[in-house]
């Protein structure tokens, strides 16, 4: 496949499909789940023209963030402006459950307050793509490129199967106590996906929303109040009648 010089990065899928076998094979026999995910994140760059990063990102109770395996440090940074703020591209991708693609983060203004917190960062433009164990949503894999409008909808397509591989491998690294860890993140997750999405549920009900909006109102609240989204989310769900639920 050819690539053009500041066009959009469309992730090749044989050499993707390669770089999967090759991780498939290790995580099968290896001990640290920490350098295991980093293999995750290492084929998705060395897989990506024009990337300047990628990572994994497992979303825990309350939607707080852990980066892990992330190849550059720009990763790290822009991830945890994210779960700072509730807010930005792969923490939506994690609660839209959708793949999200950012052309410019300088002049997309979804997310005003990330926006800021990562303009003097070497990063333009961002393809997160969900990480779905089952139907629910556990974190997202994402790649940051120093160029704008670096990703496109194939881009997305594309990462989003080897995001699909990429919870089956996880789910079933095998370890020591990192097994457990992990296995329970997974598990918070988990809860915390339903209890959030029950909650948005009864928002759309009760106003009318669309899905993104309950989920941006409950952000709001949350970070109003200083309080986690999951609580937010229960207290909700509490003044709700058990039959509308």
């Amino acid at each position: 496949m050819n690539y053009t010089a500041g066009g959009p990065s469309r992730l090749p899928v044989d050499e993707l499909a390669l770089a999967v076998a090759r991780i498939r094979g290790m995580l099968l026999t290896q001990e640290k789940a920490g350098h295991a995910v980093h293999l995750l994140a290492r084929g998705i760059k060395d897989s990506t023209p024009g990337a300047g990063g990628s990572g994994v990102s497992l979303i825990g109770r309350g939607g707080e963030g852990t980066s892990s395996g992330f190849t550059d440090p720009v990763v790290e940074q822009a991830d945890a402006a994210q779960y700072g703020l509730r807010e930005g591209p792969c923490f939506t991708a994690w609660a839209s459950e959708r793949v999200v693609i950012v052309d410019d983060i300088g002049t997309d203004g979804r997310w005003p307050a990330w926006q800021s917190a990562v303009a003097d960062l070497p990063i333009r433009s961002v393809v997160s793509a969900p990480l779905l164990f089952g139907n629910e949503g556990i974190g997202t894999l994402k790649i940051y490129a120093a160029l704008p409008a670096q990703f496109d909808e194939d881009s997305g397509r594309v990462l989003s199967l080897f995001a699909g591989t990429a919870a089956t491998l996880l789910a079933h690294i095998q370890g020591d106590d990192t097994l457990l860890r992990i296995n329970g993140n997974l598990q918070a997750a988990l809860a915390s996906r339903d209890t959030i999405n029950r909650a948005c549920g009864a928002l759309m009900e009760r106003e009318g929303l669309s899905k993104d909006d309950a989920m941006k109102q409950l952000v709001r609240k949350a970070r109003e109040s200083g309080l986690p989204l999951i609580e937010v989310s229960e207290e909700l769900l509490a003044k709700v009648p058990p039959e509308a639920r």
